[in-house]
C-alpha cells in the first residue's frame, strides 16, 4: 500500500523536525518547507496528499497560501490543516474563510493532530473511491 504524502509547512526547525518524525512514525511520507513560496512551489511539482500549514511564514502567510492552493482547481481537494499559534476567533474564521479543513492550535496534543490528519485522509479516500 502507498504511504500517504504529507507536506508540512512551518519555518521553525524544531517544530518541522517535530512534526516530521511524528508523521513519519505514524507510516507517512513527509516533505517539509518553510515557506510559503516554496510549499506552492512543491505542491504543484508533486500534490501531497494533506498538507499541514503554519501561518506565520516569513515570505506569504498560511492562509495566503490556502487561498492559493484552494482556488486552484488541481489543488482545491488537497485537506489543508492549519497548525497555528495564533488562537483568536478571528483567525479561526479567516482560516475558514480561505478553505481550511481544520484548525488546530499552539502549543498541540499530537493525539489530536493525527486524529484530524487520518479523518481527513479517510474522508479523501472515500472520495476518489480508494
Amino acid at each position: 500500500m502507498e504511504k500517504n504524502r504529507i507536506l508540512v509547512v512551518e519555518d521553525e526547525e524544531s517544530l518541522l523536525k517535530l512534526e516530521s518524525i511524528l508523521f513519519t512514525s505514524k507510516g507517512y511520507q513527509v516533505t517539509g518547507v518553510r515557506g510559503g513560496k516554496e510549499a506552492l512551489a512543491s505542491i504543484a511539482e508533486q500534490a501531497p496528499d494533506l498538507i499541514v500549514l503554519d501561518l506565520m511564514l516569513p515570505d506569504m502567510d498560511g492562509f495566503e497560501v490556502c487561498r492559493h492552493i484552494k482556488e486552484n482547481e488541481a489543488t482545491r481537494a488537497i485537506p489543508v490543516v492549519m497548525l497555528t499559534a495564533k488562537k483568536s476567533s478571528r483567525d479561526l474564521e479567516h482560516g475558514k474563510q480561505v478553505g481550511a479543513d481544520a484548525y488546530i492550535t499552539k502549543p498541540f496534543k499530537s493525539i489530536k493532530v493525527l486524529e484530524v490528519i487520518e479523518e481527513l485522509l479517510g474522508n479523501q479516500q472515500e472520495k476518489e473511491g480508494r
